[in-house]
C-alpha cells in the first residue's frame, strides 16, 4: 500500500498539469450535467415497516387525488380580551379571511371554523384548516405569500392571528451561515497551524473542489435514482470536514519530509505513501459508518449515507492526487517563511515538526510525557468524567420536536400556544384513525362502533365525525388526546388504542390503524431506538476488523472502539442535559425543552464515529510507525504526539467550529445537531484521543502491539506506516532530483 501510494504521489507531483486538467475536467463535466439534469422530485419522508406509514399508504390508495401527506396550514384566530370570535364583527373578519385563504390554485379545501365547529368552548379562539393538494416542498412562493397576506389582513382588524402547520415551514435551515462560520474559522486555524497562506488555503481549496464534484454528481443523479432534496446535506457537511482533514495531514507530512532534507518530489511521494495510507484507511472507516446507515431501514438515511460515502471517497482521491499536484506547482510556498528563506523547514515552526538533527520537545511531547508518567490518574479522571456525562443518556426520550420547540418569536410557536390554551394540549397532536371497512357487513356501523370505542378510551378527550371515501369502504377520523404530542402519556395512549384493536376488529369485521404526525413520530422513535444498537454493533465490528489490519494489534482497535463509545455516550448525555432536561438551555438559546430528535443518535453515532476513527488512525499510525522503526513503547507514543498531536488538534478545532456554527440557528433540530456533534468531537479529540489513548498505551507498554501468530499469518500486510519506504535507495532523496521551483514558490 505505502509503496503504491508513494509512486502515485510522485507521479501526481511530476505530472501535475495532467492531474489538474483531469480534476478540472471532472468538475466541468458533472457541473454541466447538473445544469441540464431535471430537478429532484421529493417523494417525501417514508419509513417502511411501521404502522403509521402503512396507514398513510392506505389513505393514498383509498382517497385518490388527495395527498395523504399534503401540506396543511392551521390559521388561529384569538379575540381581544373580553370578546368572542363569534361576535358579529369578529365573525365577519374570520369569514372574509377564510374566503381569501381558499382562493389559491394549490388549495384543496378550507374548513370554515364556524361550520366545522372549530371554536373553543369559551368562544375566545377559533381556527381554520387549509388543506393543499401538494406537499409542503411543492408549495409555490405564491401560495405561501397568499397565506401570509390573508393572515396579515385579519391581524389589522385587531384580532390575534397566527399560522402554523407544514405549509408555513419554508425549510429554514442554516442558509449557509453555519458553513461560512466554519470555513472562516478553518482558514484561521490553518493559517495559525501552518504559518503560510498557501499551506492554509490548499486544504480549503481541495475540500471545496471535492464538495463541488460531489454535489454536482448528486444533482445529476437525483432524478434518475429518485433522491430526495435532503440527500446532499450530510454529503456537503462531511465532504468539507474530511476534505480539509485529509489534505491537512498530507501537507503537514510533506512539510516534515522537507524538514528532513528531501527534495520536493521525494517529499510529496513520502507524504502520500505514509500520511496517504492513513488517509485511505481513515476514509474506509468513515465509509463503513455512513454506508451502515442502511441498517436503520430508513430510505432517506440510506440515501444520505451513501451520498456522504461518495463525498468521502472523492476527498480521499483528491488528497492522494490533487494535493501532491498542487505541491508540485508550489513546492516551497507551503513551507513557513523562515523555512523558505533558509531553504529548509523551520525546526521551530508552529507545527512542532522537528528536523531529525534537532528533535526538541514541543507541547505535544511534553503532554505525552506528562500522561506517560501518570497514566492511572489520567485514565480514571477521563473515564469517570465521560461516564458522569453519559449518565443522563439513560433517561433519553426520542421524538420529533414540532412547533412547540420553535422560538416564541415565530408565528408557528404562537399558533401552537394559542391552540393549546383554547382547546387543550392534545389538540396540537391529534391521532388519525384510518378504518378499512371492506370486510365489514355494514361499513358505517363498523366505523361508528370503532369511533365510539376509541372515544371512550382513557386519555381521549374528543373524536371528530368520520368521513368516507367515494367507495364508502374506508373512513378517516381524528381522536384528540388529553396530553401534548411529545408527552409520554400520548405515547402510552397510542399503544393502548393499538392493543385494543384485536377485540374491536373481531367484533366489527373492520380493521383500523393509528397514524398522523404524532403517531408517526412515536413509531419513528421506536424504530430508530431499536436499530441503534445493531447499527453500533455493525460499524464498530467492521471498523475493529479494519483497524486490526492497519495496526496489526488486537488491543489498539478495541481501545479505539471503547473510546468512541465513551465519547458518543457522553455527547448524547450532554444533549439530554441541555435539550431535554433544560440545564444551561438559556446559554444555547433553547427556549423549549422536550424529547431528543429521533434521528439524532443515529446521526451522531455515524458522523462522530467516522471523525473519531480519523483522529485515531492519524495519531496512532505515527506511533506504530515509530514502533516498527525500533523505538520503545514510550518513545513511540512521544514520537506520535510530536508529529501528529497539534495537527489532530487543529483538525478537531476546525470540526468543532463547523458544527458549533449551527448552534446559533433558530431551528431547534439544527441547533441540537450542531451542539451534539461539536460536543462529541470535543470530547473524543481532547479527552479520548489526547488523554485516554496515551494513558492506555502507557499501561500496556509493548503489549499494546501484541498480535496472535495465527492472526499475524491471516491478516494482510497493508504497511500503513510506510516501512517499505525506508528500504529504498538513498539516491532517490537527493536534492538534485528536485524540479526547479517556480519563482512564486520561493517568494
Amino acid at each position: 500500500m505505502a509503496t503504491f501510494l508513494y509512486r502515485l504521489g510522485r507521479l501526481a507531483f511530476r505530472r501535475r498539469w495532467y492531474v489538474a486538467v483531469l480534476w478540472a475536467g471532472v468538475l466541468a463535466c458533472v457541473g454541466l450535467s447538473a445544469l441540464r439534469a431535471p430537478g429532484a422530485t421529493d417523494s417525501g419522508f417514508s419509513m417502511p415497516g411501521i404502522e403509521s406509514q402503512k396507514a398513510f399508504d392506505l389513505m393514498g390508495e383509498r382517497f385518490p387525488g388527495a395527498a395523504a401527506d399534503g401540506a396543511t396550514a392551521r390559521v388561529v384566530f384569538v379575540a381581544p380580551d373580553g370578546q368572542k370570535v363569534t361576535a358579529a364583527d369578529n365573525k365577519k373578519v374570520i369569514e372574509g379571511a377564510v374566503k381569501e385563504l381558499g382562493g389559491g390554485s394549490q388549495v384543496a379545501v378550507v374548513a370554515d371554523p364556524f361550520a366545522s365547529k372549530a371554536v373553543s368552548e369559551d368562544g375566545s379562539t377559533a381556527y381554520a384548516t387549509v388543506t393543499y393538494r401538494v406537499t409542503a416542498d411543492e408549495l409555490t412562493d405564491a401560495s405561501r405569500t397568499a397565506l401570509e397576506k390573508a393572515v396579515d389582513g385579519a391581524r389589522e382588524t385587531g384580532l390575534t392571528v397566527e399560522a402554523g402547520g407544514s405549509a408555513t415551514d419554508s425549510g429554514g435551515g442554516p442558509g449557509g451561515v453555519a458553513e461560512i462560520i466554519g470555513v472562516s474559522v478553518a482558514a484561521v486555524v490553518l493559517l495559525v497551524t501552518f504559518g503560510s497562506l498557501v499551506a492554509a488555503g490548499l486544504p480549503l481549496l481541495t475540500a471545496i473542489l471535492g464538495v463541488g464534484i460531489t454535489m454536482f454528481t448528486i444533482t445529476t443523479l437525483a432524478a434518475t435514482f429518485g433522491l430526495s432534496t435532503n440527500t446532499g446535506t450530510l454529503a456537503m457537511m462531511l465532504g468539507l470536514a474530511v476534505g480539509i482533514d485529509y489534505a491537512l495531514f498530507v501537507v503537514s507530512r510533506y512539510r516534515e519530509e522537507r524538514a528532513k532534507g528531501h527534495a520536493p518530489e521525494e517529499a510529496a511521494g513520502l507524504a502520500v505513501g505514509t500520511a496517504g495510507s492513513a488517509v485511505v484507511f481513515a476514509g474506509l472507516t468513515v465509509v463503513i459508518a455512513l454506508a451502515g446507515l442502511a441498517v436503520v431501514g430508513v430510505p432517506m438515511l440510506t440515501e444520505m449515507g451513501l451520498a456522504a460515502s461518495g463525498a468521502v471517497v472523492v476527498s480521499v482521491l483528491i488528497a492522494l492526487t490533487m494535493v501532491p499536484a498542487f505541491l508540485g506547482f508550489w513546492p516551497g510556498a507551503v513551507l513557513s517563511g523562515a523555512a523558505r528563506k533558509r531553504g529548509e523547514q523551520d525546526t521551530r515552526d508552529n507545527l512542532g515538526i522537528q528536523d531529525a538533527r534537532d528533535a526538541k520537545d514541543n507541547l505535544g511531547t511534553r503532554w505525552a510525557r506528562f500522561v506517560w508518567r501518570r497514566p492511572v490518574p489520567v485514565l480514571l479522571l477521563g473515564v469517570l468524567g465521560l461516564g458522569a456525562l453519559a449518565v443522563p443518556m439513560t433517561s433519553l426520550q426520542l421524538g420529533m420536536p414540532g412547533d412547540e420547540a420553535k422560538p416564541t418569536s415565530t408565528s408557528e410557536r404562537r399558533a401552537y400556544d394559542d391552540l393549546a390554551r383554547g382547546f387543550g394540549p392534545g389538540f396540537n397532536g391529534p391521532l388519525t384513525i384510518v378504518v378499512d371497512a371492506k370486510g365489514a357487513d355494514d361499513a358505517k356501523a363498523a366505523v361508528t362502533t370503532i369511533a365510539e370505542k376509541i372515544g371512550s378510551t382513557k386519555g381521549v378527550v374528543s373524536v371528530a365525525p368520520p368521513y368516507f371515501n367515494k367507495a364508502a369502504d374506508t373512513a378517516v377520523f381524528m381522536a384528540t388526546p388529553s396530553t401534548s404530542p411529545t408527552d409520554e402519556g400520548t405515547k402510552t395512549l397510542v399503544k393502548t388504542i393499538r392493543d385494543e384493536r384485536p377485540a374491536v376488529e373481531s367484533a366489527t369485521g373492520a380493521s383500523f390503524e393509528v397514524t398522523g404526525t404524532t403517531a408517526l413520530n412515536i413509531d419513528i422513535a421506536d424504530k430508530v431506538q431499536a436499530a441503534l444498537f445493531p447499527y453500533l454493533a455493525t460499524i464498530v465490528g467492521l471498523a475493529v476488523i479494519l483497524l486490526l489490519a492497519v495496526f496489526r494489534s488486537v488491543l489498539v482497535p478495541l481501545k479505539a472502539a471503547l473510546g468512541f463509545l465513551l465519547s458518543v455516550l457522553a455527547a448524547l448525555g450532554a444533549v439530554v442535559v441541555v435539550f431535554q432536561q433544560g440545564h444551561g438551555a438559556g446559554v444555547f438559546g433553547v427556549e423549549q425543552t422536550g424529547p431528543i430528535m429521533s434521528l439524532m443518535p443515529i446521526f451522531l453515532v455515524g458522523i462522530v464515529f467516522g471523525l473519531a476513527m480519523d483522529y485515531e488512525v492519524f495519531l496512532v499510525s505515527r506511533m506504530r510507525e515509530a514502533h516498527v522503526q525500533g523505538e520503545t513503547a514510550e518513545q513511540s507514543v512521544i514520537s506520535g504526539f510530536r508529529h501528529s498531536a497539534r495537527v489532530v488538534v487543529a483538525a478537531a478545532l476546525i470540526m468543532i467550529a463547523v458544527f458549533a456554527g449551527f448552534i446559533g440557528e433558530s431551528d431547534s433540530m439544527i441547533k441540537m445537531i450542531g451542539f451534539g456533534l461539536a460536543a462529541a468531537v470535543l470530547l473524543d479529540a481532547f479527552v479520548v484521543r489526547m488523554a485516554l489513548v496515551p494513558a492506555v498505551l502507557a499501561l500496556l507498554g509493548d503489549r499494546a502491539w501484541w498480535l496472535p501468530r495465527p492472526l499475524d499469518r491471516i491478516l494482510p500486510h497493508v504497511d500503513v506506516e510506510g516501512e517499505a519506504l525506508t528500504h529504498r535507495p538513498a539516491a532517490s532523496a537527493l536534492p538534485d532530483q528536485a524540479p526547479e521551483e517556480p519563482v512564486a514558490a520561493r517568494l
